[in-house]
């Protein structure tokens, strides 16, 4: 099933079980991805990768405004939307995979960092964050 049908089901769900919060927050989901869909720029994931990422910046700038319970509701947010995300790499998956694109690049520097970036994220797409992924990387070539 497409996520958009999904969180299109799941939207119906929480209407029938009078979850207000949960019924706002996927409305918001599915409108970004139908919005998406009809541009026919990014794919699925993409979009809630992003969404995902925005709440998790919104979260952290009311925190830093003091207004935890805005923050919480960011974050519970940024908790629904990982929901529909493919299941994440293990830190070893990712270290197996950086140290590979790292014995192709034949880079041995961070200076070549983009090299193995270049290689690594399209293997690890939708299934590690894009910091966790340039972490990985960069430890992967200092150590060398």
């Amino acid at each position: 099933m497409a996520v958009l049908a999904q969180v299109q089901d799941d939207v119906n769900a929480a209407l029938k079980q009078g979850d207000r919060d949960r019924v706002h927050a996927l409305r918001l989901i599915a409108s970004e991805l139908q919005k998406a869909a009809k541009e026919g720029g990014s794919e699925e994931v993409e979009v809630l990768q992003r969404e995902r990422k925005r709440r998790l910046e919104a979260a952290e700038a009311y925190r830093a405004g003091g207004r935890e319970e805005l923050a919480a509701g960011e974050e519970r947010e940024a908790e629904l939307i990982s929901g529909y995300l493919p299941a994440q790499l293990s830190d070893d998956e990712l270290d197996a995979i950086v140290g590979d694109a790292v014995a192709r690049s034949g880079a041995v520097s961070p200076r070549e960092m983009g090299k193995v970036m270049g290689l690594v994220m399209p293997k690890v797409k939708g299934r590690a964050d894009g910091k966790r992924v340039s972490q990985a990387v960069r430890e992967k070539l200092t150590a060398s």
